[in-house]
């Protein structure tokens, strides 16, 4: 039996703003398995990046009850959080989010900085993650030297060094052409092959059906699995 790695139960997330409540997710109930390749779709202002943000522990439900990897993780603070995000997830943004004064080996090295993993082979570790993805030649490059396909693939690299269980990639071929946007939907594709599970948040019909199943959701429900 496949192992859950996500499970949501009743998540409701409310945001208050000068005394006015805006409910952006209503009760959302799903589970996700070990090594799938999801992708969770929808409109802008359906809730999707609130959904990964809470998968992804960057934020916190207002209600309901969230299992990762089995363990109920609802109620952690902060501090707690931020370990089982270092530990556990890897995220790929839209924007890349590259420190421009690093070359790109230290680029995927700031995630080890507070992690608990055995750093003594991490520097070969990084070096082949960005040889795995295609940059093994340009290991001092500096971000603004490589093109928008090249940055996301380091930031693929960074979402891995620290060998998360789960993958949350937030519109991940955004800001790329679809030439460029193919070559990094095929790096997940082989990643999941690898036995990664891997979320991809997007408002894109042709990149969500390069995954196995498709999350539909629209103001705040899912309307569609």
């Amino acid at each position: 039996m496949t192992k859950e790695i996500v499970r949501l139960e009743n998540i409701r997330k409310v945001y208050e703003n000068f005394g006015i409540k805006n409910e952006v997710l209503k009760g959302i109930n799903l589970v996700i398995k070990k090594g799938e390749f999801v992708s969770i779709m929808g409109p802008s202002g359906s809730g999707k990046t609130t959904l990964m943000n809470i998968i992804g522990c960057l934020d916190t439900a207002t209600s309901g009850k969230y299992y990762l990897d089995g363990k109920d993780i609802s109620n952690l603070n902060d501090d707690e959080l931020s370990e089982i995000r270092n530990e556990y997830i890897g995220f790929v943004f839209q924007q890349f989010y590259l420190i421009q004064y690093l070359n790109i080996l230290e680029n995927v090295l700031m995630p080890t900085i507070y992690s608990k993993k055995d750093r003594k082979n991490i520097k070969k570790k990084a070096k082949e993650l960005l040889e795995k993805v295609g940059l093994g030649d340009k290991l001092n490059f500096k971000p603004n030297q490589l093109s928008g396909g090249q940055q996301q693939r380091v930031a693929i690299a960074r979402a891995l060094i620290n060998e998360p269980q789960l993958i949350l990639a937030d519109e991940p071929t955004g800001a790329l052409d679809s030439k460029t946007a193919e070559s990094i939907m095929k790096i997940f594709k082989e990643l999941n092959e690898e036995g990664k599970t891997i979320v991809i948040i997007t408002h894109d019909p042709s990149i969500a059906s390069q995954t196995e199943r498709i999350i539909k959701i629209k103001d705040g429900k899912i309307i569609n699995d």
